[in-house]
């Protein structure tokens, strides 16, 4: 029988790196079948022995992850110590400001101003969706979610709206399909942010170079274009540090949405978060979200969220979508770093 480590390297080449980096399937194909990296993987605690983690990890120590396999794996073997010592360090931690594209149409239907309240934050680089450049393209409808490698989804067609200031550092490209709510008032105004907060059990400083260069190596290599956009959103935040708070979401959120300035929005959002708590503290926090004043707005993989799922009009076209739902009502299928958008029903 295959062990689970074997497992988790084979299913993330098939169903995350198949398509959209060449580089990653060649390696965790690698790893999946290499008897002595998977011993030394584990030997780290399960939550510990990620794809991206150990990828991510190689990169910001300097190791040959564009080389091929053999050089990773003989450079990965002979520093073991240095890498599981960054792995046991590091979270992976992606702060993908694109999703904000896909928060957009959600928020900018919310009262305002707004405050907002990250969970998982990271960087906290999703907290200035009103300092980002917006465009929106016309998709083939099939909501597949997929890239060309770089950043970009496949089928992308004509811009349908564009919105935010030209001279933002960050443009955000979302292909949609169905009714997106985009009010031509974006084009004046892009929603009120007065209060931005977040929480992480691992807060990053966009202040501290090494903090940044860990959010780089999380980057897949052949995404140029998303380290650009890491790249000016990092610039954005430095403007305006926000504020970012060590905790446990289930223990912080409840204080951080008692912090809101009157007469704001409280606004809890989160994205690719929920998956790594286990069922009974996902269940928690729902029960929290419910009694807290403001809104939710969700934007994880399908089965994260229970209620959420049974709410779905029809399955997603492939995996690895997420749904992005507002109080627990999913509105739309999104892709996984906000590259597309399939909204449900009537705008």
């Amino acid at each position: 029988m295959r062990g689970d480590t074997e497992e988790l390297y084979r299913a993330f080449a098939e169903r995350e790196a198949r398509g959209n980096s060449p580089i990653y399937q060649e390696l965790a194909e690698g790893v999946a079948g290499d008897g002595q990296l998977r011993a030394l993987l584990d030997g780290l605690p399960a939550a510990k022995r990620q794809p991206n983690l150990l990828f991510g990890a190689v990169r910001h120590l300097g190791g040959p992850v564009t080389e091929g396999w053999p050089a990773f794996r003989d450079w990965a073997a002979q520093r073991w110590a240095e890498v599981s010592a960054t792995m046991l360090e590091r979270r992976t931690q992606t702060n993908e400001a694109g999703r904000c594209a896909t928060l957009l149409p959600l928020l900018a239907a919310l009262p305002q101003p707004l405050a907002l309240i990250e969970v998982g934050a990271s960087a906290g680089l999703c907290l200035y969706p009103d300092r980002y450049r917006y465009r929106y393209l016309a998709g083939d409808q099939d909501g597949d979610g997929q890239g060309d490698g770089d950043g970009h989804e496949r089928g992308a067609g004509a811009p349908v709206a564009e919105f935010g200031a030209a001279a933002s550092p960050v443009t955000l490209d979302c292909v949609v399909s169905g009714p997106v709510p985009l009010p031509d008032s974006l084009r004046e105004r892009l929603p009120e942010v007065v209060w931005r907060a977040g929480i992480d059990l691992n807060p990053l400083d966009v202040r501290a170079e090494e903090d940044m260069r860990w959010l780089e190596s999380l980057v897949w290599p052949e995404q140029t274009h998303r380290l650009e956009r890491l790249r000016g959103a990092v610039r954005v935040a430095r403007a305006e540090p926000p504020l970012l708070v060590r905790g446990d979401l289930n223990a912080t959120v409840r204080e951080l949405v008692a912090r809101a300035p009157a007469g704001a929005t409280p606004v809890v959002f989160h994205s690719a978060v929920l998956a790594y708590l286990p069922p009974e503290e996902r269940e928690e926090f729902a029960a929290t979200m419910r009694e807290l004043p403001g809104h939710w707005i969700s934007n994880e993989a399908v089965s994260v969220l229970p209620a959420v799922a049974r709410r779905l009009p029809r399955p997603a076209a492939v995996a690895g979508l997420f749904a992005l739902a507002l109080d627990e009502r999913p509105v739309a299928f999104t892709g996984p770093h906000g590259q597309s958008l399939d909204w449900f029903g009537e705008a």
